[in-house]
């Protein structure tokens, strides 16, 4: 699990993809419906300076599990078909900045919101508009995904935990802050840079339970309870026992 709290900025070494997987394809978004997977290799001293074999790390918001650990400040991971097909990732090349973090310690301060790094779809940054000191940026995004977005919410983007400022039938805004345009990718996403998107688990699981008709259920089963008399029998009971 993880927070949104970017701790560095990372460059992509190298991202070998398998046979069949073309280089320009994948700079260009890739092909969807294309089995393949890759091996990527990035350099972020923080990182990995206590990381281990088998450790989560998010990038630019995608979990992935540490391969590799030369020693040098980098690591490597193994990226399968389908983080390919549901995210951004293949539109990494050697020099490419990513957003880094850790899985977060279980004694460690939730500072933004529970993110999993299962990235649920990939936005488009549709408009920018620079503010004094912030940037107001709009990210288009699927309709069947933007349901789950709400005003005030949070929204991990490219791994970043942001409150959401606004939202329409197919996207939705945020306000970027010094902190956030300095130290995080979102700094320089220019309009029509694809971003990872992955929205508050909450969500989805409630509309998990709703459509499932757990709800309705236990609202059923509650009252075919109250109707046998749980209460009406104890009264009765009372009534006899005086």
């Amino acid at each position: 699990m993880f927070t949104g709290i970017v701790e560095e900025v990372g460059t992509v070494v190298s991202l070998d993809l398998a046979p069949g997987g073309a280089g320009a394809e994948a700079g260009a978004g890739g092909a969807a419906g294309e089995d393949r997977d890759a091996r990527l290799v990035l350099r972020g001293p923080l990182v990995t300076s206590d990381a281990r074999h088998g450790d989560s790390i998010a990038v630019s918001g995608v979990c992935l599990t540490v391969t590799d650990l030369p020693g040098d400040g980098t690591f490597a991971v193994d990226v399968m078909p389908e983080s390919l097909r549901r995210t951004a990732l293949a539109d990494l090349a050697p020099g490419s900045p990513v957003n880094l973090e850790r899985a977060v310690r279980a004694d460690a301060r939730l500072g933004g919101h529970v993110v999993q790094g299962h990235v649920d779809g990939v936005g488009t940054v549709r408009r920018r508009a620079p503010g004094p000191r912030w940037d107001e940026v709009e990210i288009a995004l699927d309709p069947a995904l933007a349901r789950y977005v709400a005003e005030k919410g949070s929204v991990a983007v490219a791994g970043v935990s942001l409150t959401v400022t606004a939202v329409g039938p197919d996207w939705f805004g945020v306000s970027l802050i010094p902190t956030t345009l300095a130290e995080t990718t979102l700094g320089d996403a220019a309009v029509g840079t694809r971003v990872n998107l992955e929205v508050d688990v909450l969500a989805k699981y409630v509309e998990r339970l709703l459509s499932a008709g757990a709800v309705a259920g236990a609202r059923v089963d509650a009252g075919v309870g109250a109707d046998a008399g749980v209460g009406a029998d104890a009264g009765a009971g009372a009534e006899v026992a005086r």
